[in-house]
C-alpha cells in the first residue's frame, strides 16, 4: 500500500464533514478547499499539485471553471482520480477524463433510499391531489371536497425507466407495502435481473401505455438525453403520474408542460431541472397538479452521511492503489495503475 502523501482538493462543499476524517483515516491525505470565486492565484498551485478531486454533481453549485473539462484536466497534470459527491456527475466530462488516464468514481447507491422514499411521497401526494387543495385553501377559494377527489395507488401499475440502485428501492417498496404491479424499461438488464430486482421487464412502449405511475430513474447519458417528449407523454395515459428524480434534460419540460395543460396527463412530480433552480415564470410552477421540488431527493441526513463515508473510502482506497468498487470508466483502470505506479512507485 502506497503510503505518500496524496493532494486531494474540493470546491465549495463536501456531502458531509465526516468525509474528512474518513478520508485521512485512510489515507495520507492532504486536503484542500477551494472556493467558487478563487482566484488564479490561489487555485493554480492546488490543481497543479492535485492527485485527486472530490467534485460537487450539482452543476449550479459549482462554478463551470470547475467542471472536469479538458480546460481544468489542463491545469492539472498530475491528476489521477475525480469522485463525484453523488451517483450522478453531471460536472464531469467522464470522455475528456477517459482520454486523459484519470479515473472518475460515483457515490451509486448512496442516497438510493432518500431518493425513492422522495418518489413515493410524490406518487402519494399527486394522487390524493394533496398539492392542489393544499394550494386551493391557501388561496382562500371556494369549492367542494369533491372536486379534489383522489385515487388509491395500492395495486395500480409503476413503470420505472431504469433499474439501478434507486429503482430498485422504489420497485421493492411499492411491492411491498402497497402491492403494486411493478414493470421496468431498461435496456442494460435481462428479464432475469430485472425480475430478481422487483419488476418485470417490459419495452418502453408498453411501460407507456399501461403504467398508472411513471418514474424516470435512469442517468443521464448520451442515449438518455432527450428520451421523453411530446411523443412518449402522448403515449402515456390520460390518468397518469409522470416523476422525474433523475436529471434534468432527459425530459422536454415544455412538451411536459403541454402534455398536463392539454390534459394529457394527471399530473407530475418534479425534482430535477434543465436550468437548476427553475425560473419562477417557469411554466411547469404555473400548474397546480404539479409538485416540485429543487433537486433535493437525496438531500437527506441518512444520505449525506452515507455518500460522504463512502466516497472518503473509496477515494482513500484509490489513492493507495486499491481498485475501488464504483468506477464509472472502467476501461481506464489499467492506464490509472501505471500512471499511479509513476507517480508514487
Amino acid at each position: 500500500m502506497a503510503t505518500a502523501q496524496k493532494n486531494v482538493f474540493y470546491v465549495k462543499y463536501l456531502p458531509d464533514d465526516v468525509f474528512i476524517d474518513v478520508l485521512k483515516s485512510t489515507a495520507n491525505v492532504n486536503l484542500t478547499k477551494l472556493e467558487n470565486d478563487a482566484p488564479a492565484s490561489v487555485a493554480d498551485p492546488v490543481l497543479k499539485s492535485a492527485h485527486g478531486y472530490q467534485v460537487g454533481a450539482a452543476r449550479s453549485e459549482i462554478a463551470t471553471h470547475f467542471h472536469v473539462t479538458p480546460a481544468l484536466i489542463a491545469r492539472c497534470p498530475n491528476l489521477l482520480v475525480v469522485s463525484s459527491n453523488g451517483a450522478g456527475y453531471d460536472t464531469v466530462d467522464v470522455d475528456a477524463c477517459t482520454k486523459a488516464g484519470i479515473l472518475v468514481l460515483n457515490q451509486a447507491g448512496g442516497n438510493a433510499q432518500s431518493v425513492a422514499e422522495h418518489i413515493l411521497g410524490m406518487m402519494l401526494s399527486l394522487s390524493k391531489k394533496i398539492p392542489q387543495a393544499d394550494r386551493a385553501l391557501r388561496r382562500g377559494a371556494r369549492f367542494e371536497r369533491t372536486a379534489f377527489k383522489g385515487a388509491e395507488v395500492f395495486g395500480k401499475t409503476l413503470g420505472i425507466i431504469g433499474l439501478g440502485h434507486v429503482g430498485t428501492a422504489l420497485a421493492q417498496m411499492c411491492r411491498g407495502a402497497l402491492s403494486m404491479n411493478v414493470q421496468a424499461y431498461d435496456p442494460y438488464l435481462d428479464a432475469t435481473r430485472i425480475s430478481a430486482r422487483g419488476a418485470v421487464k417490459v419495452e418502453l412502449g408498453p411501460l407507456l401505455a399501461t403504467s398508472d405511475f411513471v418514474s424516470i430513474c435512469c442517468p443521464l447519458t448520451k442515449e438518455t438525453r432527450g428520451l421523453f417528449g411530446a411523443k412518449e407523454f402522448t403515449a402515456m395515459q390520460p390518468h397518469a403520474v409522470f416523476i422525474t428524480t433523475a436529471r434534468g434534460f432527459i425530459h422536454d419540460e415544455i412538451a411536459l408542460a403541454k402534455a398536463l395543460h392539454n390534459g394529457k396527463l394527471a399530473a407530475a412530480g418534479l425534482d430535477v431541472w434543465e436550468v437548476e433552480p427553475p425560473a419562477a415564470d417557469h411554466p411547469l410552477l404555473q400548474l397546480d397538479n404539479v409538485v416540485v421540488s429543487p433537486h433535493t431527493a437525496g438531500i437527506t441526513n441518512d444520505a449525506r452521511l452515507r455518500m460522504a463515508r463512502i466516497a472518503a473510502e473509496q477515494l482513500g482506497r484509490t489513492l493507495c492503489g486499491e481498485r475501488p468498487e464504483r468506477i464509472v470508466n472502467p476501461e481506464v483502470w489499467e492506464r490509472y495503475q501505471r500512471r499511479f505506479a509513476e507517480a508514487f512507485g
